[in-house]
């Protein structure tokens, strides 16, 4: 059994199963349109006192071969809401995780 391949990886994030669309834009680079899966998840958040309290993040994984240059700072629209990334999560098998700061 080999290792899958860029085009392996593209089938899970066809927009026909778990993936969507968004427009990816580098800073100082065109725009492009690639698949993640986009998600949304609670984090707790320390903002200095002794209770806690939780805030909605936004987060991708994509292929890396879309996003292999990418930087905090870069935009994304997805589903017509603006975001920059802020931290950028290469895994080292071929998917990257960004998390996301909603403009």
């Amino acid at each position: 059994m080999g290792f899958e391949t860029v085009d392996d990886r593209a089938i899970f994030f066809s927009v026909d199963d778990f993936g969507e669309a968004v427009t990816y834009t580098p800073q100082g680079g065109d725009a492009a349109v690639i698949n993640v899966i986009f998600d949304t998840e609670f984090v707790e958040v320390n903002a200095g006192g002794s209770v806690g309290f939780a805030q909605n993040q936004a987060v991708i994984l994509c292929r890396t071969s879309d996003v292999s240059a990418a930087a905090e700072g870069d935009a994304f629209t997805i589903s017509g809401a603006d975001y920059t990334a802020r931290v950028i999560q290469d895994d080292g098998t071929g998917t990257t995780t960004i998390i996301l700061e909603r403009d």
